[in-house]
């Protein structure tokens, strides 16, 4: 199983993952224009993958790629996520790793 950590703007997503198998971790960024979201998740299918993100109103395809993949999707609430960061420091790689190291440690503000 691959556990994702999402940071999603409307042309590209800011990704930190692991496997909870092998303990390896990446990140990396996926431009939606170029299908290069579709292909990454597409290739996870046979691991399966976890994925959470901060609610937005601009993710519909995005959510529906992940039920067709049958991928969970955990959608986290932005304040309480916003609240439990360390540093106030925002870049789009720290908010991937906050929403994966939330996942992890069961301390994933769903709504």
């Amino acid at each position: 199983m691959i556990i994702i950590g999402v940071d999603y703007h409307p042309s590209f997503q800011q990704i930190a993952f692991v496997d909870t198998e092998s303990g390896e971790y990446s990140e990396r960024q996926l431009h939606h224009s170029e299908g290069e979201a579709e292909k990454f998740y597409s290739d996870l299918k046979r691991k399966g993958a976890n994925v959470g993100m901060e609610a937005t109103g601009h993710a519909r395809w995005f959510e529906r790629l992940l039920a067709e993949l049958g991928f969970e999707l955990w959608i986290g609430d932005p304040a309480e996520i916003n609240a439990r960061r360390v540093r106030k420091q925002k870049t789009d790689r720290k908010d991937a790793e906050l929403l994966l190291k939330l996942m992890r440690e069961d301390r994933f503000p769903r709504i």
